[in-house]
């Protein structure tokens, strides 16, 4: 009997032991995630409004509003029309650093094809008057989402931080101009001037929810270079009375290829890609002119002058070449479409990565590649270096497109692509969640 008794206390005690060690080892409750998931319900029908009313590039009139004055409820400062439609909404909670989030507002003129039932039907006219189908197809919709759920987060738990927030919406991402706008409408000079900033940009490379960040240069230089190319028509039957300005184009384009393969560092990352070369009408009919459209990728400036100098050179010296007149040279425009790359400080992404990896589930969060894609975020760090700024990308994929890619048995749409539609709860959660764990990072109590 002793013995059983014993036996029996001894099982008990053990059993005791093993439910502290599951209480102790159960994860801690997550307020921030608690209250996103209360306001899924309503974050998805902010999306899906959003989705379906896009607007392009310094159109975004009726998105600003409407994000203002949910902003506006929440007691912030807001001040509107900077920049063009860009938003700016203040919150002062004592001293401390200042913190710009910035979301970006305008949709592309692309039509939807993703049979979603909050599709955009939306049609717009472009500025240089083309009637085109609009669409979020970059993922702006959710940025925006997720940019007011923080902004209700960061308000409601002003408790747990201090300092300033300084959240705006921009306009006119997509054409490398919205920054630079708010920038020279005063954004630092009308508004509290930020110590930091971050912002995100959701992925059509990765699995939605997971969180990726780059140290160092993390975007591209993106500029839009067109080359006229100028030559003497004339008849197809006698090609010796022209100057081909056909085959000139054709020969700069090859040449073109050897600025990055023969001129470049291979450590330091270029692109020159020729998207368009258009030019004559008729099969018989030599024409005057043809045109070339080439996007331009690099990261340092150095390069990216470079990489503009030789395509002018190369266009100057095969039309010389092809024996051109002086008065008839080719003539290379570089659009005003420029974005300038972005650059995340190093130390400043390692602290805010380790800050996102401890609240986070393991393998969450990961370092990843640069991009050659381009976004105007970097705008902000460039006009004031000593500001600490972080971009981060969301994964917006569903895990099981994302298994069928692993395999090779489907494509997955790019950002851009008019099929592009990310798994959105998963991606606003997420942003909104790691926005605000960053957000009190920086502007910590003592």
């Amino acid at each position: 009997m002793r013995h059983a008794l014993t036996a029996v206390m001894a099982a008990a005690s053990l059993s005791s032991i093993a439910h502290a060690q599951t209480e102790a080892a159960a994860p801690a409750p997550n307020p921030i995630a608690a209250t996103i998931a209360q306001d899924m319900d309503g974050l998805m029908t902010l999306y899906r409004d959003l989705h379906a009313n896009p607007e392009l590039s310094e159109q975004e009139a009726s998105t600003a509003a409407k994000l203002a004055r949910r902003l506006k409820a929440m007691k912030f400062d807001v001040t509107e029309k900077v920049g063009g439609t860009g938003v700016v909404a203040v919150m002062k909670n004592g001293s401390g650093p200042v913190l710009l989030i910035r979301a970006d507002m305008d949709g592309l003129p692309v039509t939807e094809q993703t049979g979603l039932e909050f599709a955009s039907r939306v049609r717009a006219k472009t500025a240089d008057g083309t009637d085109t189908g609009v669409m979020h197809a970059c993922g702006h919709d959710t940025h925006m989402t997720a940019f007011i759920e923080t902004a209700r987060l960061l308000s409601s738990m002003k408790d747990k931080w201090k300092g300033t927030l300084v959240m705006i919406l921009q306009p006119a991402e997509e054409v490398g101009r919205g920054a630079r706008l708010m920038l020279e409408d005063g954004l630092y000079t009308r508004f509290p001037r930020p110590t930091h900033a971050i912002a995100f940009h959701d992925a059509a490379n990765l699995e939605a929810g997971k969180i990726g960040y780059t140290p160092g240069f993390a975007l591209a230089n993106v500029d839009s270079v067109d080359v006229l190319v100028r030559g003497t028509g004339g008849h197809g039957a006698y090609p010796q009375t022209t100057r081909d300005p056909i085959v000139l184009g054709a020969r700069i384009v090859t040449s073109l290829q050897t600025l990055v393969s023969r001129e470049q560092d291979p450590f330091d990352p270029a692109v020159v890609t020729v998207g368009s070369f258009v030019g004559g009408t008729k099969h018989n009919v030599i024409p005057d002119d043809a045109k070339l459209l080439l996007t331009v990728r690099s990261y340092s400036d150095e390069t990216r002058e470079r990489l503009i100098r030789g395509i002018e050179r190369i266009a100057r010296g095969e039309a010389i070449a092809a024996g051109v007149a002086e008065e008839r040279m080719p003539v290379v425009s570089v659009k005003d479409e420029f974005t300038p790359s972005t650059y995340n400080p190093p130390a400043f992404v390692t602290r805010m990565a380790d800050v996102l990896k401890a609240h986070f589930p393991a393998g969450t969060v990961s370092e990843t590649k640069p991009s050659m894609a381009g976004e105007d975020f970097g705008r902000y760090y460039r006009a004031d270096k000593s500001i600490e700024s972080f971009i981060f990308w969301v994964g917006g994929v569903p895990a099981e497109q994302m298994a069928k890619a692993a395999a090779g048995r489907i494509s997955l749409p790019s950002l851009h692509s008019p099929f592009w539609a990310p798994e959105a709860d998963k991606v606003i959660a997420t942003a909104s969640e790691a926005m605000a764990v960053l957000a009190m990072s920086i502007l910590k109590r003592d």
